[in-house]
């Protein structure tokens, strides 16, 4: 298990994991949202390829209609 933080609280993840895993996880897969990993916005294309490493800080925003 890796400890991260996500929107400033701690998690323990799998090792090894990926950006897509984890929002398969957090039951957030096909809503609109966005990541930024350490600072940089990372674009949903590459969540599959962007493994998770311990100490990552991860923001994630998810978009909410209305008017």
């Amino acid at each position: 298990m890796i400890e991260i933080v996500i929107n400033g609280n701690i998690h323990q993840c799998p090792a090894g994991g990926n950006l897509q895993e984890l929002m398969q996880h957090m039951q957030l897969e096909g809503k609109r949202i966005a990541i930024e990993r350490n600072g940089a916005i990372v674009p949903k294309s590459l969540y599959a390829q962007t493994q998770l490493q311990p100490g990552d800080t991860l923001e994630v925003v998810v978009a909410v209609g209305g008017g």
